[in-house]
């Protein structure tokens, strides 16, 4: 057997024949009657089964926030995350519970939903999340829907052409009745089976010549039809439908509707008679599912009108036939321009009343948008090169801000904004000032730059920087400043003048995260930090109780070493009013750990480690000779400290070799025009 013949073997051995069968079944309708008994989730509407899709994947509250939930639906689970909408809890799930009221049948069924936001805000991706979603649960056990066909006299199968609910075939006179034995008998009752609409023009052509076949007898006329398990796919056009505006000359309401198939005319004699109609439409194909309307606002008047219809009646209306009931889920996305002319246009009154607008901004939280970025930009994704810490939070920084509404709060800025939003804590802001800030900026995250235009530029430092093993934040901001020049959507000079200024104040914000970075690689020596965090104790014991410290070189008493307490006190910004508090602070926090039987450990306190960070920094600056490597001589000694510094950088903040070297070059530069500045005084 050649290799090819037994990798198949293989692969079909694995494969499982019942459960195809099963999905694959076919049947009569009086066994659909017994499916529907055991499980009356069968006959649900497509919005009720769009929000238990949704639901069965779960929800999860988000941490920090008072009763926002997240649905685990759009974390896209199923495919590792990859249409992952990151951010966007609010409108997500004011979104869940648009479906949730058209599942209860509380009168948003009978809507259009309309996702509006920028571009490249996510609101295709959430259209395809729900289409791959219903693709997906429609070949679950929990899922499961059936349609029906006629059985004609040479054994084939003529199946309904828009998926119908085989209910829907009982005829208006008996549905009461069917519905109330159908309920009495169900296994669960937390479902009541209703059954609305009618079967479509060519369905009910057949009805009406079979049931003057069996003189009136409609049970007779069922035993003529086969129920199937139906598959909801986009690609196959089942189920789901996509429609897009194009050239007004080549497109028309068919496109949405149906139209005369003109070969069959000749067979069947008319353009009225079903047989020789085309129901292929895109409302016609998405019965019982979805469909997805891009850019719909730009549509011409004339598709408008169906979808009023569609939206309100749950109705179309093929050519030369009657009004044709369908069940789907409208669901349209529009950009600002487009929303605008549509507030402005008195005509459209009739739409904009059977609109519901769920805002989908851009990400204005910087851990959100950072995500989005780690998605495409990762070790998996990008082989070969380095991307090195900072990189893409630089970026993220950038795209945050450019979305941000400056902050009325006087002495906030926009960077302390951003941190408040990703929430970080600043002195004298609590949880309500940031809910206000939020509520003071209405069209936040409607305006700025897209994730696109970032992503664009991430990609092409990648591609233009060949030589470097690394990607860096300074090759990135350099890509997002030079791209601005040539940003199709950016209409003034003034708006590119103030995302440039942004980009100078994310190059400032990472020069202080890589310099506090530097120094705690310099100052990470454990022992020193212990021999001066003891040393402070000591000197701060001493202090609070009035005593004296022994030297514990010459033995002697000597009073407490205010200069060492206060040059740690002042790197992190205590004044000398509140050096008492402080110290008090710091021996109340030891007693009370004491008490407890624990030991006081220099971490358990982010403020005091900060502190001696930064002293034991500025104590062994000199001695390792930062400077020294803007110039082209390194002394051994000296060489022998930095490299040890280099291997702390990449062992506990993920640089590499060169992006570790360019970071410590960099901090150097600066503390040399520091100490140059410092000379010239």
């Amino acid at each position: 057997m050649s290799n090819g013949q037994a990798f198949l073997s293989q692969v079909s051995a694995r494969q499982d024949p019942e459960q195809f069968r099963q999905e694959h079944w076919q049947g009569s309708f009086a066994e659909y009657l017994d499916i529907v008994m055991r499980n009356p989730r069968v006959t649900r509407s497509a919005y009720q089964r769009l929000y238990d899709m949704i639901m069965a994947e779960g929800n999860y509250p988000v941490e920090g926030s008072n009763g926002l939930i997240r649905y685990r639906f759009f974390d896209d689970p199923q495919n590792d995350g990859e249409d992952a909408i990151f951010g966007l809890t609010k409108p997500l799930m004011e979104l869940v519970n648009v479906f949730k009221s058209a599942a209860l049948k509380y009168g948003t069924e009978r809507r259009v939903l309309l996702l509006h936001g920028p571009v490249g805000s996510s609101k295709s991706t959430i259209a395809r999340l729900l289409k791959r979603g219903l693709e997906r649960y429609c070949r679950s056990d929990q899922g499961a829907l059936y349609t029906f066909g006629w059985k004609e006299d040479d054994g084939s199968i003529t199946w309904d052409p828009m998926h119908g609910e085989p209910l829907q075939l009982i005829p208006a006179h008996a549905r009461e009745d069917v519905c109330e034995y159908l309920n009495r008998e169900a296994a669960t009752d937390d479902f009541e089976i209703e059954i609305e609409g009618d079967i479509c023009p060519l369905s009910r052509y057949y009805f009406k010549e079979r049931l003057q076949k069996f003189d009136g007898d409609w049970t007779k006329v069922l035993e003529t039809v086969v129920v199937k398990r139906l598959f909801l796919s986009e690609q196959d056009r089942v189920g789901i439908g996509t429609f897009q505006p194009k050239d007004e000359k080549n497109q028309d309401s068919t496109e949405l509707t149906g139209d005369i198939n003109y070969r069959k005319i000749a067979e069947y004699g008319t353009e009225s008679d079903p047989r020789a109609f085309n129901f292929d439409g895109e409302f016609n194909v998405s019965n019982r599912g979805m469909i997805e309307f891009i850019e719909v606002l730009k549509l011409d008047v004339a598709f408008l009108y169906d979808l009023l219809g569609a939206s309100q009646e749950h109705k179309i209306k093929p050519k030369k036939f009657a009004q044709t009931d369908i069940d789907t889920v409208i669901v349209g996305h529009t950009n600002e321009p487009e929303y605008r002319k549509l507030q402005s246009n008195e005509f459209m009154e009739a739409l904009r009343d059977r609109t519901i607008k769920i805002d989908v901004p851009y990400v204005t939280t910087l851990d959100e948008e950072i995500k989005i970025y780690k998605k495409d930009y990762n070790p998996e994704r990008v082989r070969g090169k380095h991307i090195a810490p900072h990189t893409l939070e630089v970026a993220a920084m950038w795209a945050v801000l450019t979305r941000l509404e400056e902050p009325k709060h006087h002495g906030l800025t926009l960077l302390q904004k951003m941190k408040l939003y990703n929430g970080k804590s600043l002195p004298g802001f609590t949880t309500e000032n940031v809910k206000q800030l939020r509520k003071e900026a209405r069209r936040e995250g409607m305006e700025g730059i897209s994730p696109r235009y970032v992503q664009d530029k991430i990609s092409n430092a990648l591609v233009v920087n060949t030589t470097a093993t690394s990607l860096n934040p300074f090759m990135v901001l350099n890509e997002l400043e030079s791209g601005l020049t040539h940003h199709s959507l950016i209409h003034n000079d003034e708006l590119r003048e103030h995302y440039r200024q942004l980009v100078s104040v994310v190059k400032d914000e990472y020069t202080d995260i890589v310099k506090n970075e530097v120094q705690r690689a310099i100052a990470a020596d454990e022992d020193a930090l212990t021999r001066l965090c003891s040393n402070y104790i000591d000197n701060v014991k001493a202090y609070t109780q009035r005593e004296k410290v022994k030297n514990k070189f010459t033995g002697e008493d000597e009073e407490p070493d205010e200069r060492l307490m206060r040059s740690i006190e002042e790197k992190i910004d205590i004044p000398d009013s509140r050096k008492d508090d402080f110290r008090r602070e710091i021996m109340n926090y030891i007693g009370a750990l004491a008490i407890d039987g624990k030991t006081f450990n220099y971490r358990t306190n982010e403020r005091l480690q900060k502190a001696l960070e930064m002293k034991l920094f500025e104590d062994q600056k000199d001695t390792i000779k930062l400077t020294s490597l803007v110039s082209q001589v390194v002394d051994k000694d000296t060489q022998e400290k930095i490299d040890i510094v280099k291997s702390r950088l990449i062992r506990n903040y993920g640089y590499n070799e060169e992006s570790a070297t360019d970071v410590l070059q960099y901090v150097a530069s600066i503390f040399a025009r520091g100490d140059a500045k410092s000379e010239g005084k």
